[in-house]
């Protein structure tokens, strides 16, 4: 009897032993797991890397474009510069279209996305954003000798989107009856708006506000549609540790007066008199 008890008592302990080291696992693999959460280059590879690669457009004045002499200028290009300065490393631009801006950073092409990129519910789930850094909605331009001054107007008329857009959504999910013509880039859907191959054309109205002014002929009759949203920094899912740091930049930044300096430079000269700074930029 004795020597069953001193068995049974043996076979409790090495499971206990069993069960201590199987919880010693789950907790060594919850930290491994978290540790491995991070996504994405962390600051100090970008640092060792010496470059960030930064994703814009190319066809974006006043925010993202490249003029003639080949060299990047824009809103979005002097933010990107300067964050670049403050981590002590180049850029690499990688130009990209409207719809390319998510798979640039899932596919790890890029570290962060300066590309007029607007908040969305839906792009937080696929992106993590930083701070905002400018107001944005929705805007309708069209011909002034057909000026379209309200969304019903367009009910049965064809109206350009560049894919990927916030306007795109808008109007898929709050129009069915407009005939949206969608195009790959910024450059095709004006194209197609000044051939006349569609009646009128969506944007951000920040951005349509400078090309009204520059092409006489055409009124922003819709300055805004749906809630106001803002243009954000985004980086890859889960890159905790770049996103903590652009945060602490654009607090910086806005701290020190750099977007009010960044919209004189960048943005005002494009845009009519009426259109202020508050109305555009975020400031403290």
């Amino acid at each position: 009897m004795k020597k069953l008890k001193k068995i049974i008592a043996g076979l409790v302990a090495g499971a206990a032993l069993i069960s201590l080291a199987a919880c010693g696992s789950s907790n060594s693999g919850s930290s491994d797991s978290s540790a491995s959460s991070q996504q994405g280059q962390t600051v100090e590879q970008i640092k060792k890397a010496g470059k960030i690669r930064i994703a814009t457009f190319g066809d974006l004045p006043p925010y993202g474009y490249v003029k003639n002499d080949g060299t990047r200028a824009g809103y979005d290009v002097a933010l990107g510069n300067k964050l670049a300065e403050d981590l002590g490393v180049k850029v690499d631009w990688v130009q990209v279209n409207a719809d390319g801006r998510v798979d640039a950073l899932k596919s790890d092409k890029v570290d962060l996305v300066l590309a007029n990129f607007t908040v969305t519910d839906e792009r937080k789930q696929v992106v993590d954003f930083a701070s905002p850094y400018m107001k944005v909605s929705i805007g309708v331009v069209s011909p002034d000798s057909a000026k379209i001054t309200s969304a019903d107007q367009l009910k049965g008329k064809s109206l350009a989107v560049t894919k990927g857009t916030t306007a795109e959504t808008y109007f898929t999910q709050k129009y069915p009856d407009v005939n949206l013509q969608k195009y790959d880039s910024k450059t095709q859907q004006f194209q197609a708006f000044k051939d006349g191959r569609v009646d009128a054309l969506a944007d951000d109205n920040t951005y349509l506000y400078a090309w009204a002014k520059e092409n006489p002929g055409y009124t922003v009759g819709v300055k805004t549609l749906g809630e106001e949203s803002t243009i954000a920094p985004a980086v890859k899912k889960g890159n905790a540790d770049l996103l903590k740091w652009v945060n602490s930049e654009i607090k910086t930044l806005t701290d020190n007066g750099f977007f009010e300096q960044a919209y004189q430079d960048e943005l005002a000269p494009s845009f009519t008199d009426d259109i202020k700074a508050e109305d555009v930029i975020i400031t403290k």
